[in-house]
């Protein structure tokens, strides 16, 4: 049974249904967590996310070399926009720090999506690993069942075992305990000992 198909090397696989459930979980998930937020959080966010990009480092040198240039070419004590001309004793050391922080913020923010990748994956390989454990136990109650040689019993943990999670429901009961030890942590932060 296949509800889609990916692509890999010009070749089109098929996906089963769980895959493109589970991943559709994810997505929703991540929908609902930014959907939360708060515009200003979202907006901070966003312009954090763009320091952190290759475009923004290059950005930054291009500017450094056109300042560095036109200070050079231009006898005159200040630019456009009233920008001093580079002293390149003066602002060398402050220029290198701003361009490393900057490399160690993208190769951080690279390093960050590659380990969520990784992330998502594991929780992909996961979730199968669960639903095919689920198929497995409920394959070998029906086979129990079917032969006659074995005794047939009741195995209440069997048929719970048996059911596939949903990650919805999952997601949803983490998210609801997360919010009551919130609740908790406000409560208790209210509350000061007396002495």
């Amino acid at each position: 049974m296949s509800a889609g198909s990916v692509y890999v090397n010009g070749e089109k696989y098929p996906l089963p249904e769980q895959v493109v459930q589970n991943i559709e979980t994810v997505i929703g998930l991540q929908a609902k967590q930014v959907q939360t937020e708060p515009l200003h959080k979202q907006l901070l966010e966003k312009v954090a996310a763009a320091f952190g990009t290759a475009a923004f480092l290059y950005t930054l040198i291009l500017f450094f070399v056109v300042w560095i240039g036109w200070s050079h070419l231009t006898g005159e004590p200040t630019l456009l926009f009233n920008l001093p001309k580079y002293d390149l004793q003066n602002q060398m050391l402050d220029t290198a720090a701003l361009l490393i922080a900057t490399g160690v913020l993208v190769h951080q923010t690279r390093q960050e999506k590659l380990a969520e990748q990784r992330s998502h994956l594991m929780l992909q390989i996961n979730l199968l690993t669960e639903q095919k454990t689920a198929k497995l136990i409920a394959l070998l109650e029906e086979m129990r069942a079917d032969l006659p040689e074995l005794r047939d019993r009741k195995d209440w943990e069997a048929e719970i075992m048996q059911q596939a999670t949903d990650p919805q429901v999952v997601l949803d009961i983490l998210q609801e305990n997360l919010q009551d030890d919130d609740a908790i942590a406000d409560l208790t932060s209210d509350v000061t000992p007396s002495a």
